[in-house]
């Protein structure tokens, strides 16, 4: 085959030169235009969702340790959508955001805006799991707005709670891990971007709130506030920062009827989560103490100030009691102590910061009809129940049985408005269920993205009321793939807890209904492990179950069975008066609830559903 002919003049062979030049010119130019399927900024014209009035935004936080990405947001349940606007406070040539399951930068479902030096693009995108980003061909996110204004730029723009896009986060109740990343240089193409090869931070939210409206306060209300005496915060990425509180002398009983954050302007990036703690009324005196919660020299009796209070973590609102009932402080019965716990994140490691963060409690002398109470639901704190090593997906169930509700309830139930779930570190998720007459009736509280890092009281979106005899199962998954021991239950934070502290009222002498595997059956359960493996001389009985558990021989076998005994084998049940007595009745050897119907999860439209409503 013949290329040139060579007739051909220097004319002609000009020509086809600068021909091609030019179609290679077009190809450069065209690949450098958007694609079809996003948005250029700059060409943004108004929707009919921009030509609403200004939305209220009433939940934001900020997303980075300097507080330079701030993110507000508001929810439609009608239309089963999020409204979303984030604050750049300088824009250099982008940013990233983005959800996972865990706040992993890998298989994230993102939003994106870039610029390619010449024009800003926005769009619906996914990264792989290598990091790498793509577009979705499926564009969930529309954008509504962006600009400049005083302050940085905002963009706002909306997505539904479910998209059924398989590479889109599905935002449920619960924790959502919200990921971060600023652009720093200019793309040509989004396909250059992984999300490992520029700056990125994780952030924790709960999306989606209550959209009830906030009680009004009574005119007497006072406040009281449980501050930090103006700590310096240290130099290091984590403190637990402890301080005793001394309520007045003789203070009469008085209800706490709203409580909210106090926080010391420019900190707010840095007070990551604030716990109120009562302490036991059993304890005459707890000495003065400001200091490390972890110090090995704090005072001992710092240990029985466990009763959770108020709580409140980054992002969260004030929170609100019915308006029928009120938590207790002051009067006979209770402590003259308070314990406030203080988690400051400072990975910059800033020096020199001044703080004086905690909580604003609002009381009144005018009792509400019914005092509230806070239980302990789930797993008895004991080395009896563990955790096998090397498991991607492990469950524990404590229960609240219907002996125990039968026995200690009042003839109308108590009515649960709230509650706080709390898991160590191998916790993934928790969830508490409802069961009356072998039913799964409803649940009261779920967060299938957990993390301890952090926890809050929820309230929830319905209150639900339990009966006499109902039954409340706590549920919890785990996550040991990166432990080569058993993990056990215990107060370490290396140890394991699965608890659902619930609020509710009117407050009864029930304050802890909890559970663990018989003892008996578990030392069976060693016997039998043992001898599978070979192992006839067992010291079964005469260790530690702690040292029992380290030292079988882990396989799946022995993960099987464990995981059979726990949910086959009788509990013993911890149906706990205020005074830590059990209530009167025999409670080991109980057989384990029997539930005959579980609940299916409510499915989106997208899901050929109803939506899930209020």
């Amino acid at each position: 085959m013949r290329i040139f002919n060579k007739n051909l003049r220097l004319q002609d062979i000009t020509i086809m030169y600068f021909t091609a030049l030019a179609a290679l010119m077009v190809i450069l130019v065209a690949s450098y235009q958007a694609p079809n399927n996003v948005v250029e900024v700059s060409n943004l014209k108004p929707s009919p969702s921009s030509l609403l009035p200004p939305l209220p935004m009433p939940f934001r936080v900020p997303l980075d340790p300097r507080g330079e990405l701030q993110l507000a947001w508001n929810i439609s349940y009608a239309n089963q959508e999020v409204y979303m606007e984030l604050k750049v406070a300088e824009l250099r040539h982008g940013v990233v955001l983005g959800m996972s399951d865990r706040g992993e930068l890998t298989n994230a479902d993102l939003v994106v805006l870039w610029d390619s030096g010449t024009r800003s693009y926005f769009g619906d995108a996914w990264s792989d799991s290598e990091g790498h980003v793509s577009l979705d061909s499926q564009q969930d996110y529309e954008l509504i707005d962006a600009k400049q204004k005083d302050g940085g730029f905002y963009l706002l723009f909306k997505r539904p709670f479910s998209t059924c896009d398989p590479r889109d986060y599905l935002i449920e109740e619960g924790t959502v891990h919200i990921i971060y990343g600023f652009l720093d240089q200019p793309l040509a193409s989004l396909e250059q971007l992984n999300l490992s090869q520029i700056h990125t931070g994780v952030q924790r939210v709960l999306m989606l709130r209550p959209d009830t409206p906030s009680p009004t306060l009574p005119p007497d209300v006072q406040t009281l506030d449980v501050v930090a005496p103006n700590v310096i915060i240290p130099n290091q990425e984590t403190t637990y920062w402890c301080f005793i509180h001394k309520l007045p002398e003789n203070m009469p009983k008085n209800h706490i009827v709203m409580y909210e954050s106090v926080i010391t302007p420019g900190n707010e990036a840095i007070v990551h989560h604030i716990e109120v703690f009562e302490c036991s009324p059993d304890i005459p005196d707890v000495p003065q103490y400001s200091g490390s919660c972890d110090d090995k020299m704090k005072p001992g009796k710092l240990n029985f100030c466990r009763h959770v209070l108020a709580a409140w973590a980054m992002g969260a609102e004030a929170f609100y009691y019915p308006p029928d009932a009120g938590l207790p402080m002051g009067g006979p019965g209770s402590s003259r102590f308070l314990r406030l716990e203080v988690h400051y994140h400072n990975p910059l490691l800033i020096s020199g910061r001044r703080d004086s963060s905690g909580i604003r409690l609002h009381y009144t002398s005018s009792l509400r009809r019914y005092d509230a109470g806070i239980m302990e639901l789930g797993l008895v704190y004991t080395p009896i129940m563990a955790i096998p090593p090397k498991q991607h997906t492990f469950y524990l169930s404590g229960y609240c049985t219907s002996k125990c509700t039968q026995t200690a309830l009042p003839p109308g139930g108590i009515y649960i408005f709230a509650s706080q779930l709390h898991t160590h570190l191998a916790g993934r998720g928790v969830r508490t269920v409802l069961v009356r007459g072998g039913k799964e009736l409803e649940v009261v509280q779920e967060d299938q993205h957990f993390s301890t890092h952090y926890q809050t009281i929820r309230v929830l979106r319905k209150i639900v009321n339990v009966l006499p005899g109902d039954v409340l199962i706590t549920k919890c998954t785990y996550n040991t793939e990166d432990r080569s021991q058993p993990t056990v239950g215990g107060f370490g934070i290396n140890d394991e807890m699965c608890v659902n502290y619930i609020h509710y009222y009117p407050r009864t002498h029930l304050e802890l209904c909890k559970t663990h595997v018989d003892p008996a059956y578990l030392q069976k359960y060693f016997t039998f492990i043992n001898r599978f493996h070979g192992n006839e001389q067992c010291v079964c009985g005469e260790v530690s179950v702690t040292e029992q558990y380290s030292q079988l021989q882990w396989d799946t076998f022995s993960g099987e069975v464990l995981d059979s005994l726990y949910n086959t084998a009788p509990i013993s049940m911890h149906c706990n008066q205020s005074t830590a007595h059990l209530f009167p009745g025999m409670w080991d050897k109980q057989p384990l609830p029997v539930v005959t119907s579980i609940l299916e999860k409510p499915r989106y439209p997208c899901e050929g559903g109803a939506p899930p409503t209020d």
